[in-house]
């Protein structure tokens, strides 16, 4: 017999969504955030030459600056007032969460500080983000004034400007994903990354077209790029549903003279528990140093710093350096993030606190190591899934030198998995307003009967 969601889940139509006024608003207002992103993408950013920056950022566009383009939703092509994205935040993420993990005070907070105790990770996460978005906005305003022709007035006021400009892009774009989340559907800082490489998409399809046209690109070579494209989105959604369900059971109790209990149930562990993270971190702490070394290069450097441009040209789509760095940081990240999600102690005492355990396994320690295997297996597998779908078009541009254009991997991951996961998320609003509807009506007939 179908369970209680099962058959709401079923019930589930246009009918059920039109009735879901709330759903609607929360709708509504992540367009509305989307549309708001979308034109600060277009405001370039104060004294800059639109044309003379064009034409410069073409000729480093299929490097590492491609890729934070291609995040940014073309911010960066147009030095609008949103190119820093949502990437200083990120970052700032990646380092409280591992401090998290190695300081003693900030430990505590995680583990033992609650609800107070996240609020206030979150405040020193924002802090971070003000001081890293300062220091790559600074980065960015004075590699621009350095270059002639960039900037129409280049000084100080122009740097200082650009700073706050930049930085106050990244900060309100990290308050909007914040209301996102809150008040919207989803994920606001995924929505943000996602909304910014569906708006790029139509660009790298025009342009593989043209490749193709003008005999740059073989139609070989787009024909298995596309073929690419469907098998790693097939398996992108066929892995993302994957999940190993272990059986729980209760035991049956006897209240008075009657029995409760006996039930069944299962605990879902997702084979890819990190979801989207690996990727978007790793990417981040590439794109961090190389667009820093990316802006020294440009300036006359002194001897003892003449290896940083074969650096910046490792660092660079299809090059081994690269493939192997952000190979070694996703799988990193895959289980540094599982880790912190998903804690096998926890999850065992709260099995132990209400009677549930698994069968073969006692409960309390026992318990804990057994989910600590199972889920160490399964990230093993989620994090080879990861790197295989994010460094195979990495490796694929190397082998067939289509440097000119790149799609890679983690743009489909990306794009696919908050798809799902904000599809998830509204399908649980349904349900959640499909079950209001059956409390009110059982309510209703209730108080008929008296």
């Amino acid at each position: 017999m179908a369970s209680a969601a099962e058959q709401l889940a079923a019930n589930l139509n246009f009918d059920a969504f039109a009735k879901a006024t709330e759903l609607h608003k929360r709708i509504w207002f992540t367009l509305w955030a989307m549309v708001v992103y979308r034109l600060g993408t277009y405001i370039p950013i104060p004294g800059i030459d639109p044309v003379a920056f064009q034409e410069a950022f073409s000729g480093q566009a299929q490097g590492i600056l491609g890729m934070f383009n291609m995040f940014s939703g073309g911010a960066v092509q147009r030095m609008a007032i949103f190119a820093l994205n949502v990437m200083p935040y990120i970052s700032a993420s990646i380092i409280v969460q591992l401090l998290g993990t190695v300081y003693p005070p900030w430990e505590k907070l995680r583990k033992e500080g609650g609800e107070a105790g996240r609020k206030t990770l979150n405040q020193y996460t924002r802090y971070l983000t003000v001081v890293l978005a300062i220091f790559q906005s600074l980065s960015i305003a004075v590699g621009l004034s350095q270059s002639p022709g960039l900037v129409e007035h280049p000084g100080l006021f122009f740097i200082v400007s650009t700073v706050v400009t930049l930085t106050g892009g990244t900060m309100f774009l990290m308050w909007l994903g914040e209301q996102i989340t809150s008040r919207g559907v989803g994920n606001g800082i995924s929505l943000i990354i996602f909304a910014g490489i569906v708006a790029v998409l139509p660009q790298y399809v025009v342009q593989a077209l043209e490749l193709t046209r003008t005999g740059s690109m073989t139609a070989g070579v787009l024909i298995v790029i596309v073929v690419l494209a469907v098998v790693v989105t097939m398996a992108i959604v066929f892995m993302e549903r994957s999940q190993r369900r272990l059986l729980v059971q209760y035991p049956k109790r006897q209240v008075g003279n009657r029995m409760f209990g006996g039930d069944t149930s299962f605990l879902p562990l997702k084979i890819n528990t990190s979801g989207v993270i690996p990727p978007i971190f790793a990417s981040s702490l590439l794109l961090l140093p190389a667009t820093a070394m990316g802006f020294a290069v440009t300036a006359d450097l002194p001897e003892w710093l003449q290896w940083l441009p074969f650096a910046v040209g490792q660092l660079q789509h299809g090059q081994p350096l690269f493939v192997v760095l952000y190979g070694l940081l996703i799988v990193f990240f895959c289980f540094f993030y599982t880790s912190v999600v998903f804690n096998p102690e926890d999850t065992a005492e709260n099995l132990r606190k209400y009677g549930g355990f698994l069968p073969g396994i006692r409960p309390g320690k026992r318990t804990a190591e057994y989910l600590d295997y199972v889920l160490t297996r399964l990230t093993v597998i989620g994090a080879a899934y990861i790197a295989a779908v994010c460094l195979l078009p990495e490796i694929l541009i190397g082998a067939l030198g289509t440097q000119q254009f790149y799609l890679g991997g983690t743009s489909l991951l990306i794009v696919v998995s908050v798809t799902m996961d904000t599809v998830a998320q509204i399908q649980s609003h349904l349900l959640a307003h499909q079950y209001e509807g059956l409390i009110k009506k059982s309510k209703l007939r209730g108080r008929g009967r008296n």
